[in-house]
């Protein structure tokens, strides 16, 4: 099982925007103009690639790479035009709350008759679909609790003291079996998965990339700390209820023990994680800071806009008995 990977390779082009930024990194062309990056699709593949390809360099890099890509100037400026859009995307499409009380409020709502991905997946998903799922998931989960991690230093008092619980949680608490990335590629492995970091990117669609892609980009901006912090409290609050769904789909389809428990410890783990960083990590930030309570629902709201169309990407393939993925496992 191969989890040491540091470094993956360079994934295949989606269009003109990441091929130039492949070559370029390949030392083989010249980076994208801006013409280029204007014209393209803010949420689709080609830009989401590129985006996932810049930020990846701030993460463990790729094979082959110089490790002083990571702060090209030339470089920068690119992934600074194709944030753009991305970003106006989203506050033009997902902001709905205006107070981030009122967005974490709706989510602690769940309704009767949910017909989510861990709804379908627990009633009546099968194993390829299951696995599926993990292959998408990955390109997160294999970095869990990372993108967060760069919110520590623009915080401080409760909302850091918080967050550095939280995580340090998320990082095993001290114990490197217990690492939440290292429990997911204990999972991939119970559903004979490649569990090498960054594998099943060339997979994974635009919808999966832009939820990593969100993360990143919030974590990597000092001035969007509060969407970071509004899309941290999205995916505790909602996550413990979720995750529970997921383990029963886990038995159900017989994932692998491996897999139950990676979704167990969610459970529980997540139900006390959602009172910290609402009490203390949004609380404390905006004690501190009223003036991002704007910026922390509009975290909220992205963080539920994108994770619908992975949803609606998910089930539309799965209920026409199609694959979700760009390359099936």
């Amino acid at each position: 099982m191969n989890v040491t990977s540091r470094e993956p390779t360079l994934p295949l082009a989606r269009g003109r925007i990441s091929a130039a930024i492949i070559e370029y990194l390949c030392n083989t062309g010249p980076l994208p103009n801006r013409k280029a990056v204007s014209a393209a699709d803010s949420l689709g593949d080609d830009l989401q690639l590129a985006l996932y390809i810049c930020y990846e360099l701030h993460y463990r890099g790729f094979a082959d790479v110089d490790a002083d890509r990571e702060w090209d100037p030339d470089l920068l400026k690119v992934r600074a035009a194709l944030e753009q859009p991305f970003l106006e995307t989203l506050r033009d499409a997902a902001t709905v709350h205006r107070h981030a009380d009122e967005a974490l409020d709706e989510l602690l709502v769940e309704p009767v008759d949910g017909c989510g991905v861990s709804h379908f997946l627990r009633d009546e998903g099968e194993l390829w679909q299951v696995r599926e799922y993990a292959a998408q998931r990955s390109l997160y989960h294999l970095k869990e609790a990372d993108p967060h991690a760069w919110v520590l230093p623009r915080l401080w008092g409760r909302a850091k003291a918080g967050m550095a619980a939280v995580e340090f949680d998320e990082f095993g608490g001290g114990r490197a079996d217990r690492v939440h990335a290292r429990l997911f590629a204990d999972l991939m492995a119970d559903l004979e998965l490649d569990t090498a970091y960054g594998h099943w990117l060339d997979a994974a669609g635009a919808e999966a990339l832009a939820t990593v892609n969100q993360m990143s980009l919030f974590g990597l901006h000092r001035a969007l700390r509060g969407a970071l912090v509004g899309h941290f409290a999205a995916v505790e609050v909602t996550s413990s209820p979720g995750s529970r769904r997921l383990a029963q789909a886990m038995r159900r389809t017989g994932a692998g023990p491996a897999a139950e428990h990676f979704y167990d410890e969610h459970v529980e783990a997540d139900a006390v994680h959602e009172q910290v960083v609402r009490r203390d990590v949004v609380a404390g930030l905006l004690e501190e800071e009223p003036h991002l309570d704007g910026d922390v629902a509009f975290g909220v709201d992205a963080t539920t806009y994108l994770e619908d169309r992975l949803a609606k990407h998910l089930l539309g393939a799965w209920r026409a008995g199609k694959s979700s993925l760009r390359v099936p496992v």
